[in-house]
Parts: structure tokens; sequence; C-alpha cells
């Protein structure tokens, strides 16, 4: 006799049970749940005392679970009805999913193909056919891979600490997606199918959205910034964890890490060239991204590379305008949103910038976080050859700088954005790079476990889409800070503080998804990054900051 708490109920049972089996849900509302916080799919077998909470689509973690079996489901669909065609999956536009048929000549016909797809999905939903489980050895994976043909699947064999490998098995077809998937095709009703060329996009519900598919909204500059991306992994020929760990392993890796980030000094290169051949126009700079983009590094290497062109740029902390807490208003809940754009004094902060471009001199207020009050001003005035740098959450947002000319603005979005994938059917989602990113730093310089950190990230995201993502189009350059190296760096700080987390806490499960793609690659030491690279606001070492 086991007992199974769930919903404020103590169940008791007998014998092993199925999670599903608990539930009465028909509908295939729960996709995924948690038994003493650690993931299970709805297939999981338990005969034990467990607390079970089961989780919809509107919990990420379900989302993530719905995306990948997803994926299958394309995959799959593709194979059923156009076996030769091979597929290549990466994250997208309009929080996407951008699917492309990598061996494909003649794109003439790809609506009907996506039409054929999409009935052939449907079908398969509808017959409601179990994913099927299955552990094979390693040796018994790679023999599967070789004989279909699966080439960018074999080599990322030999960097699996594993001993066996889980494929799932669906009316004969078989593929392994690393990670959790629901039980049956019938779970995976809701999606669309978009035609964006030379692929599709793939629309799935979203945790953020309450569990409903996101209004498709076209963001051409990203885009385009994401096809670059692809086209340099596969020029440098990272385009796969096991091409990446093959630089890694070599004498030429020194080689490889200057080429990722000569590419960063092009790109600063290409934004001074821009600014400086409008400089008579441009007077504000203005830069923004997600948390652990490297917007530190960034604006002080633009600074630096500014100065070679003549210019002496200044910086304006956004930090110093913030209202005075006693002026800041609660919302309906008595809670006050310190992200919100309405805690900085707008006004006056336009009012200044105009002032100084008109060469007038200016007071700056100084904010005081102890005090979280403002504690006095300093005089500034500034010449034709100071454009002004200023760097936060808020600085694409026209509202913030309304009263200032758009020409006489350039505004920068940054954001790591990398398309390194398992193989073509796993990509590697960029939010997890950042993430990785801010569990380094803040274990590195705050002595903060990941524990905390990933206790904060729903909120950081929260923020992001609210504040920043709906202003990154209106950006004039999209500076891309993802080095294509990193998560050989970063391995070795992130997987032993992430293995600290227990089983039983609440966050091991995205500390174990986490775990299940960087345990691939292979260490890069330090020594290899520059002491003026992005890479280093974040494992220490930068020539630009002082370390406690």
């Amino acid at each position: 006799m086991f007992t199974v708490k769930h919903n404020n109920k103590n169940l008791e049972f007998k014998k092993e049970i199925r999670l599903k089996d608990i539930i009465e849900d028909k509908d295939y509302f729960y996709k995924v749940a948690t038994v003493n916080n650690r993931l299970r799919e709805l297939s999981y077998k338990f005969d034990y005392n467990a607390n079970v909470e089961f989780l919809s689509l509107d919990n990420k973690e379900a989302e993530i679970v719905y995306e990948t079996s997803l994926r299958y489901l394309i995959a799959m669909a593709m194979q059923n009805i156009y076996p030769k065609y091979k597929l290549g999956f990466n994250y997208s536009v309009s929080r996407s999913l951008y699917v492309e048929i990598t061996n494909i000549q003649n794109h003439s016909g790809m609506i009907r193909i996506i039409r054929e797809l999409e009935k052939e999905m449907k079908r398969l939903i509808d017959l409601d056919i179990p994913f099927e489980r299955k552990t094979v050895s390693i040796e018994d994976a790679i023999k599967f891979y070789e004989d279909n043909d699966l080439t960018d699947r074999i080599d990322l064999m030999k960097y699996r600490p594993e001993t066996t490998v889980h494929f799932y098995e669906c009316d004969g077809y078989t593929n392994y997606m690393y990670g959790y998937m629901v039980p049956s095709t019938g779970y995976l009703k809701h999606f669309n199918l978009r035609p964006y060329f030379p692929g599709f996009l793939v629309q799935y519900p979203r945790s953020e959205e309450n569990q409903r598919i996101p209004k498709f909204e076209d963001a051409p500059k990203y885009s385009k910034s994401l096809k670059d991306a692809s086209k340099w992994a596969k020029t440098c020929d990272a385009y796969y964890i096991s091409d990446m760990n093959k630089h890694a392993s070599k004498d030429s890796i020194t080689e490889f890490v200057h080429m990722c980030e000569t590419k960063h000094s092009h790109m600063l290169k290409e934004i001074g060239d821009q600014i400086n051949s409008n400089k008579d126009e441009i007077r504000l700079i203005a830069i923004a991204g997600p948390s652990s983009s490297g917007k530190t590094t960034f604006s002080t290497r633009l600074r630096i590379e500014l100065m070679t062109h003549g210019l002496r740029p200044i910086t304006i902390s956004l930090d110093d305008y913030y209202l005075d807490r006693e002026q800041l208003v609660p919302d309906e809940f008595g809670e006050v949103d310190l992200e919100h754009i309405n805690t900085l004094d707008i006004e006056l902060f336009n009012q200044n910038m105009l002032d100084l471009i008109n060469g007038e001199e200016v007071d700056i207020p100084i904010f005081d976080f102890k005090e979280k009050a403002r504690s006095g001003y300093r005089k500034l005035k500034i010449s034709s050859d100071n454009p002004i740098i200023i760097e936060g959450i808020h600085a694409l947002n026209e509202m913030l700088t309304s009263m200032i000319p758009k020409h006489q603005k350039y505004k920068i979005y940054i954001s790591p954005i990398l398309q390194i994938n398992i193989d073509d059917h796993n990509p590697i989602n960029n939010t997890n790079i950042r993430l990785l990113r801010r569990i380094v730093r803040d274990k590195k310089f705050r002595n903060s476990s990941a524990i905390r950190t990933i206790s904060m990230w729903d909120s950081v995201r929260s923020g992001e889409f609210r504040w920043i993502y709906p202003h990154q189009e209106g950006a004039d350059y999209i500076f891309n800070s993802g080095l294509t190296y990193e998560m050989c760096v970063m391995k070795k700080y992130a997987l032993p503080t992430l293995k600290e987390i227990p089983s039983d806490s609440e966050y091991y499960i995205t500390a174990n998804r986490l775990i299940k793609f960087i345990k691939y690659f292979v260490d890069i030491e330090d020594q290899q990054v520059p002491c003026n690279s992005l890479l280093r606001e974040f494992i220490g070492g930068s020539c630009f900051h002082e370390e406690e």
C-alpha cells in the first residue's frame, strides 16, 4: 500500500500505477507531471509514497515537453509522406520553431508540402498513437543511426557519458529527442504551420500566453540575425555540438576562439563606421537586450571603438533617473513593479538629453540606492564629439527618448544568437544559453547558488517580454553577443553548481534540463579566452572590470 498526495487529497493504491491513470483527463489537458518535484512523463509507473502535481501548458516545463513532442510528430509525419526529405529545426521569430527541408532542390512546391504535412499530422493525432520509450545501448543507437542515414547524430554518441540511449517508437517510427514526451499523438492537437521562406514556422501554445498560441508577429531584423548566425555556424564548421567538440579537441582551438572573437570585433567596427559616417546627426546611442547578453562589456568596447574614430563618448546611467521610492505608485495588488518604465523620471530624462544635445549645461541626478531616493546632482556639459551612451532595459523604448528626434538616435539590440544544435531535430534554445551565463556569473561574482538564479528567472523573463522584446525591431543594429565556443568554456562552471541542486528541489527540473545538453560539450580552458572577450563578463578575468 502506498499513498499519492494530489490536489490536497490522499489517494491510496495497492499496486504500481501510471501517472495518467490517476486522473480523468479525456481532453488531454495535462502534458506531464512532477513526482516529489521530479519531472515525469504521464506514462511513468511508480509504487511509492509521493506528492504528485499534474502540469498543463501554463507551466514552462509542460510547454517544453509539448514542443519536444511536436518536433517528433513533425519528423514522423514527414517521414511518412516524404521519406527522402531531411528536416532541420531551429527556434525562430514570434516564439516559434523554424523548419527547413535541408535537401530539397526546388522550393516552389512548399505550400503543397506544408498542407500535406499538416494533414498527415492531424491524421496521426486523431489515431492517438502512443509514444513507447525503449532503452538501447550506445552501440545499438549508433547502428540505428548508420542504418537510417542519420549521420548528424553518430559523432555525438562518443561524448555521451551514459552507456544507454532512450529512444521513442511510434507506429514503427523511431527517434530520440533529448527530452521528455507526452504519452501519445493525441496530446498534440494545438499548432499552426505557416510558410516562412525557404521553410515554414510551427507555432504552438506558450506558457506565458496562458496556453494560447501567440499572435504571429514577424521580426525581419531578428530573423536576418538568426539566418546570419546559422550561416556563420556552418561557415566555421560548428553547427552541431560534435563539430564544436572537434575544434575544442584540436591544437587549432586558439585559432577558432580568435576567429569567433574577431567576428565580434568586425560587428563593433561596423557599428562604429555607421555612427561615425553620421556623427553630425547621431547624438544618443541606446543599448538594450535581455538578461546576460553582455551589455556591460559591449558598451565598454563600443566606447573604445568610437574613440578610434575621434569621438569621445560619455555614458549616462539610467539608474540615476529612478524616482524616489515614495513617489512610486503601487498596482492593484499593492505591489511596486521596479522594472516598469514609470519608475523612471521620463520627463526629466528627456529634458536632460535634449538640453545636453543642444549644448546646454545640465544637472544630472544622482540616485542613492541605499536611501532609495535622489541624493543630489552633478553638472554636465558635452561637445559635438561627445555622443551619449545609455544602456538599460528601457533604452530602446521610444517613451524614454520621445523628445529626441529619431535621426539623432542610434539604437542597438544585443543578445546571444547562437545556432548550435544537438542534431538536426534538436536545436539549443538561446534562452538557455543566457540562463547558463547568468548562473555562472551569479556564482562567480555574487556567490549565489543556481537555485537562487533559477528561482528568479521566470520574473526576469516576464520583464523581458514586457519591456525589451516589443522594441527590438526598432533597433538600428542587432549585435549577436553569442560566441560559438562559449559553452565549452562555461560547462566546467555551470555543471558543478547545477549538480548541487538536490533531486527533491523544485528547481532540479530546470537544472536537469540544462545538464542534458551541456554535458556533451568538451572543455576549453580559460586561458584561451582573451581578456577583452565579452565572455569574461561571466567567467571573470576581464581587463575592463575590477573583481573582488
